[in-house]
């Protein structure tokens, strides 16, 4: 089949060349000028090892499968990365019984690696920390998102696979049992394929809207929830990511390790109605105030402004946290059409599992 996909982050990429390795001609059409530019380059690149999510859904699937794949896809191609570990923990009596789920929760999703540990016993592992109990997450790790997108490219290529930049879709209209897409930008043209993916992340609403006749109900609300990352100066405290208990929209403030073993906290959760990413000084005060409660030796002045991200959420303030959202022929009824809405985390570390999921709703 002749496919388009559109998107040129982790997804994107990891579905189209999971095309273009089963022999199908692959067009990846992308907005910007480079692959990675939304989501996928504003994350805390942590490979989550799928304790989180409710058993069947399809972020728990997903996680636990794709974490697996992507270690492996990270060993054989050189990928840096880093099976650190993480701590999930508990200040108080409400947080405890919050992480005692957790734990049940991911024996049920068949995480490997989990122990629930006393807050003596953390403690041990990680003697800056202050907790009443933890779940330590053996599985946990991080990942360089970049390289691993310039990996997920190279096998694009070499299958034969190729991506277009500033190629914005503005229209995908049917054309027999196939597709005509209309892409603008400086150069606009027509392409008629077999196959369209969107995998578009913050963009993939608005091309849903303008495909021709997708069901407009079909297409979810979407839920703009911003996250925060301030950097720490000194040296690490810590030598695996500690979590907090999960908040509404997020998995709460928490540290994470790049590979370079720099520190930093983030994201938190900020509602706001359009994309912007410059992070507020002001809000370093509520970072200090949550992060003390398990690292009471936070330094004052030791926080400052690092980047943001955007996630894409089906969900809003106060509303159970929704699913991923793969919108498939079988679903919609329309043969060589796949949305994809509401991919963020654990969307890194399923990138994989998904790319074949896709796969498999087009029939390719």
């Amino acid at each position: 089949m002749d496919i388009l996909v559109i998107g040129a982050g982790v997804v994107g990429l990891a579905i189209a060349r999971a095309l273009a390795l089963r022999g199908h001609s692959v067009i990846v059409a992308e907005k910007t000028g480079g692959i990675g530019n939304g989501v996928s380059s504003r994350n805390s690149e942590v490979i989550h090892a799928g304790m989180y999510y409710p058993t069947e859904s399809l972020r728990a699937r997903h996680c636990v499968t794709g974490r697996r794949m992507l270690y492996e896809f990270c060993e054989s191609h050189g990928v840096p990365h880093k099976k650190c570990g993480k701590l999930i923990v508990a200040t108080n009596d409400l947080e405890q019984a919050k992480i005692e789920g957790i734990y049940e929760q991911g024996l049920a999703n068949s995480v490997e690696g989990l122990s629930f540990l006393s807050g003596e016993e953390a403690r041990a592992l990680e003697p800056n920390l202050f907790c009443t109990g933890a779940v330590l997450s053996r599985e946990t790790g991080i990942v360089d998102s970049h390289a691993l997108m310039l990996a997920l490219q190279g096998d694009l290529e070499d299958a034969g696979g190729m991506i277009g930049f500033h190629a914005p879709v503005e229209r995908i209209a049917r054309n027999g049992s196939g597709w005509n897409v209309h892409v603008g930008g400086a150069e606009p043209s027509e392409i008629a394929v077999d196959a369209v993916v969107n995998a578009a992340g913050l963009g993939a609403q608005v091309i849903a809207r303008s495909t021709e006749g997708y069901a407009y109900e079909r297409v979810p609300p979407l839920v703009l929830a911003k996250g925060n990352y301030f950097g720490c100066l000194g040296k690490p405290a810590f030598s695996r990511l500690i979590y907090p208990a999960p908040v509404d929209g997020g998995l709460g403030t928490h540290v994470t390790l790049d590979l370079a073993g720099r520190m930093r906290f983030g994201p938190d959760v900020e509602w706001v109605e359009a994309e912007v990413y410059e992070v507020e000084p002001s809000r370093a005060e509520s970072f200090y105030a949550f992060i003390r409660r398990y690292w009471p030796g936070l330094p004052d002045g030791a926080l400052m402004p690092d980047y943001s991200g955007i996630r894409p959420k089906l969900s809003g303030p106060g509303e159970k946290a929704a699913d991923f959202m793969i919108d498939g022929p079988t679903e919609h009824g329309l043969a060589g059409l796949v949305h994809l809405f509401g991919i963020e985390s654990p969307g890194l570390t399923s990138c994989l599992s998904i790319a074949e999921d896709v796969v498999e709703r087009l029939g390719a």
